[in-house]
Formats: structure tokens, sequence, C-alpha cells
């Protein structure tokens, strides 16, 4: 298990772990409610303020989350001078405040499916992400190519939006 980044003064750092062949899940508590955390998941004026890494050299060009059962996305990334690159899928089960699941079509054949989890304790949120690949190797290439690296910052990133979320 990585232990994510342990400079975070008084907080819980993500932590991330490959869990048997297809599956990779990463855990941070968030400090704020279960409400406030899916909301930041749901809503797209919340999610863009989030979602990608800002040691990444990309912004977040269009966002458009129809978070419901059957509903879909469309993320749109891109720099400067680089091709877009777009990620869509669709809502397979929304639990507010709980539960979310989605499907990585961008790949054209069988992605890997999301599943986040809200769980609130105190006042506070784990929040776990677990994406089930269809194969070892899907995996093993998502782990190679770093896109799954990002989701430590990601977290991060979350954690400190609630923060002024929460009064």
């Amino acid at each position: 298990m990585d232990a994510g980044n342990g400079s975070e003064r008084g907080k819980q750092a993500t932590t991330t772990e490959r869990v048997g062949e297809r599956e990779y899940v990463a855990k941070r508590t968030v400090g704020g409610p279960a409400r406030l955390v899916y909301e930041a998941w749901t809503r797209a004026d919340l999610f863009r303020q989030w979602w990608v890494p800002k040691s990444f050299p990309v912004v977040l060009a269009e966002c458009e989350l129809d978070v419901r059962v059957g509903g879909g996305y469309r993320l749109v990334f891109g720099a400067p001078g680089t091709p877009q690159m777009t990620f869509h899928g669709r809502y397979l089960e929304v639990t507010p405040a709980a539960k979310l699941v989605w499907t990585n079509d961008e790949g054209g054949g069988e992605g890997p499916v999301t599943t986040v989890t809200f769980d609130q304790k105190e006042g506070r949120t784990l929040v776990t992400v677990s994406d089930r690949y269809p194969s070892k190797a899907a995996l093993d290439e998502a782990i190679a190519s770093g896109s799954v690296g990002a989701l430590p910052e990601t977290l991060q990133q979350l954690d400190e939006l609630i923060a002024t979320q929460v009064r």
C-alpha cells in the first residue's frame, strides 16, 4: 500500500492499493459530510475545481455530468497546442451521498468500471475509489502509464475544496 503524500499536516493521506489482478483502490478521509463530498462529484461547477491534478499540464476544458442511472458524463482535457483527450461513460448506480458507479467507455472496448463510496463518520467522509479493469493486462497498462497515479493528488484537491465548503 502506498501511503500517499505524507507531508499533509494533521490529515490522513490518500492510500492506494492493487487489490487482486484487476482492481485498484484509493482511499482518503475528507474533512466534510458525505452530502458535500457527493456534490463535489456530481456538480460540474465543483468537479471542475478539483478533478485535474494541479501538477498536470492540462485543463478540464469541458465537463458534462448527467448524474442519474443511465445518464452520462463527458470530460474533455487539453493543453494549449496539444490534442484534446475525451473521456466518457454512463452511470450504472447513483445513490445520493453514498455511492456512484460508472463506466469508462473512451477505450472503445470494455473499459474499467469505477465505484466511489462515501462513508460518513463524525462529520468526515471516507471516500473509496475502486477501478475494476476488464483484465490484469489492462490494469498493468493503467499503472505503467501513470493514469491511476493521479488519484492521491486529485483526492487531496477534493479535500481542499471541501474544506472551503464546510462552515
